[in-house]
Parts: structure tokens; C-alpha cells; sequence
């Protein structure tokens, strides 16, 4: 039995012949997992070919499974995963199961840039790609690795958070200054989210981001690694060389209020802007008013609608629309909910490619959030290039 994927890509392209693509890649229907791999794959060079890219433009892939543990070890050689002899790439595995019922999906991010760019591994789960002179460092997979014992969340979360301190700083960096956008997955985000928010907040107390002075855009929801005894994984992006009025934070306080006003610590979003573009980072958004309280409580479709209106005044702080949106991830807290909040999308941003997992969000009350990436022209000849 086989069977064919849909593709969803969107690209971001420059006079200078530089292009940015995301790639969203989704069985058309539920089989096995090898089945469904192999869809993908296919699927997945299919988007290559019909882009015109190269392999070796990859930069990041997340791979979504609907049961990590089970699945991890059929990824080898499947074709999802980069071989030694490869360049390398960024890979992210996570479970968070693709709606409506499918045990696998990819997200892909490729750049290509005809002054080229490279790629080297460092440390255990980190690339690092320079192009025009500046390096961006991507995180992936950070977790304790713990398959018998089982220790806090507390103490997992300071451990992933270090692992990536510390390969920030042997780089001349750090994770206040260079660290733009976090992802935090929480397994059983109702019993452990508080325990992984206290021991953030110490943490970035040492690190210098309080109050006073920023946090780190970042989404923190349900999700879980390969390992059992797994509580906190991390994934990160970070720009090494960023330059003064680079790095900015989006907020929209007429809707949404500062996560510390209810006891957490990321920004709603991050810009950061180059020459001819700025990209805009935007955290987990929900159904949230501006003193921080859920809204529409059990109505899924009003929920979304105010979650991505929230987006939308987010990006026109910065100075973009929902139009530049490359794409949207939709977490769902209930599966049941796929059908109406991808009709709803539909009625909003037919083309935008988008991406549903179940993914429990922080508040029992809440039942979808949102995030992406936007990318907006701009002309600001005293700023480094992408």
C-alpha cells in the first residue's frame, strides 16, 4: 500500500536571488508509520523539485510523531534523517500527533543564498550556519536523556537551559543577548508546566533577563521527547552577531498584557531586522485579553479568532501584516476541534501554510494556540544583510 502526501510551501524571495522557503508535508491519509514515512519523503522531494532547491539547503526540519518512543528508531534510514555523509541539519523530533489522525508530518526550513552559506555540527545537538557574516545557531533535541530515574522538571528544565548556556558562550554569546526564539515542551504540561515556569524564572534571573529588562519569545506547550522519563525538551534559534537595533520585541499591551503580570517569562514576540527584511518571530498565542484572562471559554472557534487577531496586532506593532505569515502551527488541545479551526483558518488565509497537532496548551481553559514566522520587506541599508 502507498500513499501520497500534501505539500503546503511558502518562499520569501529577494532581487538579489536569496530565498527563504518553509515546506509543510502531511500524509493524505492514516497507514502504517513506515507507509506514512514513506509519504512523506516522497512528498517532501516532490516540494524540493517543484522549488528548485537542493538538499543541502536545509536548515531545519521538525519531525512530528504521534508516538516518539514507539517511532524514533524507524526514522533511521527513512529518509527524514540527515546521514553522517550529509550536510548537516537542525533536526527536531517531537510528540505532538499531526491532525486529523496521521503518525508522522514534517516542517522544513531551507535558505538559499547565491553568495552561498555554511554548515557545521557542534556540540551534541547544535548547527550552526554562517551567511553574510553573521552566525545563526540552531538547538535542537535538548533534554536530559533520562530513560530509567526520574528526576524534577525543575532540574531538567536548568539542564536543557544549560546545555545551551554553555554552547552560547563558548561562541562569545549569550542567551540574554543572542537567544531569539525558545520552543519548551512539557510532557503532561497540566501536572508539570509550573514546575518548568519556576525554574525558568530563577534561571533567567541569573542570566540578567528579568523584568526590567527582556525575556525570550518562546512557545511552551505539550510535548515529549524519546526518552521515558523525559519531563522538558528545548529547542532554540539563536543570531550570534546580531548589531545594536537588530533585535526588537513585539507586544500589543491593548490586548495582551506582559506574561509577568501572571507569573511567566517570554516575550510575545521577536523582530529581528536586516537589511532588506525583518523576521518576526511569534510565540504561542492564545485566547488571551489585556489582563491576562482566557476568553470565550469552551467556544474552540472564538478562541482561535481572538488568538490570531492577537498575532495580528503583534505583527502590526512591527510593522507587518498576517499577509507576511510563512506559516502557522495550530496546537489543539482537543482532536475533535481539527475540523471547524481549519475551516476557520480557511475562511481567513485559504494559501497559508498550516500545520494542527495535538498539543495541549498551559491552561486547561485554553483550547488552541498559535504561533509562526512572518517575513517583511523593509529597506534599511545601515543594518548587516541576511
Amino acid at each position: 500500500m502507498s500513499l501520497r502526501a500534501a505539500v503546503a510551501s511558502k518562499s520569501f524571495c529577494t532581487e538579489r536571488g536569496g530565498a527563504e522557503h518553509i515546506i509543510i508535508v502531511q500524509p493524505e491519509e492514516a497507514g502504517d508509520f513506515a507507509t506514512e514515512q514513506a509519504a512523506v519523503v516522497e512528498g517532501y522531494r516532490r516540494a524540493l523539485k517543484e522549488l528548485g532547491l537542493l538538499p543541502e539547503s536545509a536548515i531545519f526540519r521538525r519531525i512530528y510523531l504521534s508516538d516518539a518512543l514507539a517511532q524514533a528508531r524507524k526514522l533511521n534510514g527513512g529518509g527524514l534523517l540527515p546521514r553522517p555523509e550529509e550536510d548537516p541539519v537542525a533536526v527536531s523530533r517531537i510528540e505532538q500527533p499531526p491532525l486529523p489522525g496521521a503518525k508522522v508530518a514534517l516542517f522544513a526550513y531551507h535558505v538559499t543564498d547565491p553568495l552561498g552559506l555554511s554548515k557545521r555540527r557542534i556540540g551534541r545537538k547544535q548547527v550552526l550556519v554562517e551567511k553574510n557574516g553573521a552566525r545563526h545557531l540552531w538547538s535542537t533535541g535538548l533534554c536530559a536523556g533520562v530513560d530509567s530515574s526520574r528526576p524534577s522538571a525543575e532540574a531538567q528544565t536548568r539542564d536543557v537551559f544549560s546545555e545551551l548556556i554553555g554552547v552560547l558562550e563558548e561562541n562569545a554569546a549569550s542567551l540574554r543577548e543572542n537567544c531569539v526564539r525558545t520552543w519548551v515542551y512539557v510532557k503532561d504540561i497540566d501536572v508539570f508546566y509550573s514546575r518548568m515556569v519556576k525554574s525558568r524564572r530563577a534561571l533567567f534571573v541569573e542570566q540578567g533577563l528579568t523584568d526590567e529588562t527582556h525575556y525570550i519569545a518562546s512557545t511552551g506547550i505539550e510535548g515529549a521527547c524519546a526518552h521515558p522519563s523525559d519531563l522538558v525538551a528545548l529547542d532554540a534559534y539563536s543570531q550570534l552577531d546580531l548589531v545594536p537595533g537588530q533585535l526588537s520585541y513585539l507586544n500589543a499591551f491593548d490586548r495582551m498584557c506582559a506574561t509577568h503580570r501572571y507569573g511567566v517569562t517570554f516575550e510575545r514576540g521577536a523582530s529581528v531586522s536586516y537589511r532588506d527584511r525583518t523576521h518576526y518571530f511569534i510565540s504561542g498565542t492564545a485566547s488571551i485579553d489585556e489582563n491576562g484572562e482566557v476568553l470565550h471559554r469552551g467556544d474552540v472557534e472564538s478562541q482561535f479568532d481572538r488568538a490570531l487577531g492577537n498575532v495580528g496586532a503583534l505583527l502590526d506593532t512591527g510593522s507587518a501584516r498576517l499577509e507576511d505569515l510563512m506559516y502557522l502551527i495550530v496546537y489543539l488541545r482537543e482532536p475533535k476541534d481539527f475540523p471547524r479551526v481549519r475551516a476557520r483558518l480557511g475562511q481567513y488565509m485559504p494559501e497559508l501554510p498550516a500545520l494542527y497537532v495535538e498539543g495541549p496548551v498551559c491552561r486547561p481553559d485554553w483550547l488552541v494556540e498559535v504561533e509562526g514566522i512572518a517575513i517583511a520587506r523593509q529597506d534599511k541599508p545601515h543594518l548587516p544583510q541576511f
